[in-house]
């Protein structure tokens, strides 16, 4: 059985120490044949290091050390050519100064691998120049430029608009330098999570290609789903005997359930590799790959725009829109997209314009990002939204619906009132935590002939159609005052509910239908009629 490559982005360690590799070494032929200059996108963690080393380690111009991967067998003659690699989430970037220090260290270093360079440069875009030249005339052989998520200096700082831009600023004339030196260079290919727009950092690498969605190379990092027995067998075989996955009819549809599901061509899919390999190390499910790391800046984003979590089932997006990420103007689905908490469903053809459909990959993040949006909406621990987890499922199978606005209120009273947000989507993006959370079918805002539904919860045997109201209200208020509120809102929900004909589309399937509305005024002020 071979080992598993946990947190290994060096490929000569995995293919001389027995680990497990899926061979992209075909695409990496791809890349030096196709064309000259790079960029991918992918989610962290996702191979894109482990992608970069095994391009250093061709040029490097061991054949031997591929034997019995693809390009061994091509007819790839591995010619040997001065590389400089750059990880730039090693790189500090606390401030821009401190970057620029940083990138002229880390040149420095590197000249000095070079025993007989004499580069001169106080500047990091005078220094990589510099040495892209030297290393050219050294060899003569033209440089190898790897650049390695490129964007952390900037999303690093999200939450700091001000030195994330001042960053950007820093790493935009470094990065372009590879364009004048066109001439010296054999490859450049840079990685990172997001692709900012052509009007900042990109616009001084516009000569890249961006194969972030071509086709081609679609399964260029993670472990294509057809891979995974044919690199995986024994592990799964191993785990049959344990006491713990004697509940599941299918080891491998369950791995494919929890880690499966991404895709950048909405036709081939692969496997999380840094979630899968954790689980054949843990041996048991559980959200790996979101434990290792959930976005500050994305949750509170969607704190401030809860409308923005309702809607995230079905979205899609133009092609267009998925270049654009500016530092002061984030929209929420090309970054949720980009982090790997959306992947392409399906790409929707139209004329003379590409776009796509979107949806959850797979149940760790699906579970992970929902528990972790209940957690931070409420402002509960995990410990808590755990509990919750049972009494609502409990409430929600016996269409107990006293006791479902019991735990709401549960959940809204420990909220300070400095940080509740009155809003209706807010309570709404609550109800949808818990349920999605739950793992019920669970809608926003569903379309009918008559209007929309603000949540749609479809049991086996129960269709829950539920209309949500807020109405502003002081927490000092009297209690006439809520009174009026309350019944004012509950009238509106009710009225919508029956004039509307929203259970109408539900009818005939032979199961029980539940309309009601929930009346909130602010944290666990909340009332519930049924209709």
């Amino acid at each position: 059985m071979k080992k598993l490559p946990i947190g290994i982005q060096n490929i000569r360690e995995i293919l001389q120490g027995g680990y497990v590799y899926a061979d992209k070494t075909r695409y990496v032929y791809d890349l030096l044949n196709d064309f000259k200059c790079y960029f991918l996108s992918r989610p962290r963690r996702f191979g894109k290091s482990l992608l970069l080393d095994t391009v250093a380690e061709v040029f490097g111009g061991d054949r031997e050390l591929f034997k019995g991967l693809w390009i061994y067998d091509s007819d790839y003659d591995f010619p040997k050519h001065p590389v400089i690699r750059l990880d730039m989430s090693n790189i500090p970037n606390k401030t821009p100064d401190v970057l620029e220090n940083a990138l002229v260290n880390e040149l420095r270093k590197r000249i000095r691998e070079e025993a007989d360079l004499d580069i001169i440069g106080e500047q990091p875009s005078e220094l990589l120049k510099n040495l892209i030249e030297a290393l050219c005339k050294k060899y003569d052989q033209r440089v190898v430029l790897l650049i390695d998520e490129y964007d952390k200096p900037i999303l690093d700082h999200l939450l700091d608009v001000e030195t994330a831009e001042a960053n950007r600023a820093v790493v935009r004339g470094f990065y372009g330098v590879q364009k004048s030196m066109d001439r010296y260079i054999r490859l450049v290919f840079v990685t990172g999570v997001s692709k900012f727009t052509k009007t900042s950092i990109f616009s001084e690498m516009n000569n890249l290609l961006d194969i972030t969605m071509t086709e081609k190379y679609a399964n260029i990092c993670g472990v294509p789903v057809e891979e995974l027995d044919q690199h995986f067998h024994e592990h799964i075989e191993a785990l049959a005997p344990l006491e713990y996955f004697k509940r599941y009819d299918s080891i491998h549809d369950e791995i494919l359930a929890w880690y499966d599901g991404y895709s950048w061509d909405g036709v081939s899919r692969v496997i999380n590799p840094f979630g899968l390999l954790t689980f054949f190390a843990q041996k048991r499910f559980s959200s790996y790959w979101y434990a290792s790391g959930s976005p500050r800046f994305l949750l509170d984003m969607i704190k401030r725009n809860p409308e923005l979590y309702v809607n995230l089932r079905d979205v899609r997006m133009s092609e267009r829109s998925m270049d654009v990420f500016d530092v002061r103007n984030i929209q929420a689905a090309p970054l949720l997209f980009q982090t790997g908490y959306l992947t392409v469903q399906e790409v929707l053809h139209g004329v003379g314009s590409t776009g796509y459909l979107m949806k959850t990959p797979n149940h760790e993040v699906r579970e992970a990002f929902n528990m972790h949006i209940l957690s931070e909406f409420t402002y509960r621990d995990d410990d808590f939204t755990d509990s919750v987890y049972w009494d609502m499922h409990e409430a929600l199978q016996d269409g107990d619906l006293q006791r479902i606005l019991a735990i709401l209120k549960s959940l809204f009273a420990a909220i300070p009132y400095n940080l509740h947000i009155n809003r209706e989507a807010y309570y709404h993006s609550i109800f949808f935590a818990v349920t999605n959370v739950l793992g019920f079918a669970a809608y926003a805002e569903v379309g009918t002939s008559m209007g929309r539904i603000d949540a749609v919860l479809e049991l086996a045997d129960k269709v829950y159609i539920l209309e949500f109201k807020y109405k502003d209200c002081a927490p000092d208020a009297d209690t006439e005052t809520k009174r009026k509120l309350f019944d004012q809102a509950l009238d509106e929900g009710a009225k919508q509910l029956v004039e509307r004909g929203y259970a109408d589309k539900y009818q005939g399937g032979g199961r029980e239908i539940v309309r009601a509305v929930f009346a909130f005024l602010g944290r666990d002020e909340i009332e519930m009629r049924l209709v």
